[in-house]
């Protein structure tokens, strides 16, 4: 039950939604608690903030062309004892982007680049960054079609046909 149902065409005119799926609960919560009227305010208000928070997040996600949800807290660093596990974390706190800095991660197949990318990718996300997952091939390919007519240096040919 809405408490007042001439409100949903007016938050849905003031976008936002968010208080429209909290207002019911919040209303009885408000009343059981005795909350004074600004403490209930509050409350919607965070719900709002709260669910713009997550649709930014999830917009975030979907634009950045992750394969999967690979992040940083499920990475299995026994899997490849090489891998540096100090200065994954370090990279994960993002100050690299800030610096700025280029990041290349590179090695042999199936020792964790894209799980990597993908989840440092999904640390930048987290913290308010876009981001845009790509793999070497996929930008290789990229670039020949937007410039068809440039060669490939003699450098960058042993990458064009990675099958990673």
């Amino acid at each position: 039950m809405q408490p007042m149902p001439e409100l949903t065409p007016l938050l849905k005119q003031l976008r936002l939604s968010g208080i429209l799926e909290s207002l019911a609960a919040r209303n009885r919560q408000a009343i059981e608690a005795k909350l004074a009227y600004p403490e209930f305010l509050a409350l919607l208000i965070q719900d709002e903030v709260a669910r713009r928070d997550q649709k930014k997040f999830s917009l975030r996600v979907r634009r950045a062309g992750f394969r999967s949800q690979k992040t940083i807290e499920q990475f299995d660093f026994d899997f490849n004892p090489g891998i540096n596990r100090a200065f994954i974390q370090e990279l994960a706190a993002c100050r690299f982007i800030e610096e700025p800095a280029n990041l290349l991660i590179a090695g042999p197949c199936g020792t964790g680049k894209s799980y990597l990318a993908q989840a440092l990718g999904h640390c930048a996300v987290r913290q308010g960054y876009e981001v845009m997952f790509t793999t070497q091939r996929n930008c290789s390919m990229a670039y020949r079609q937007l410039a068809p007519w440039a060669p490939l240096s003699a450098a960058s040919r042993p990458w064009s046909g990675c099958r990673c």
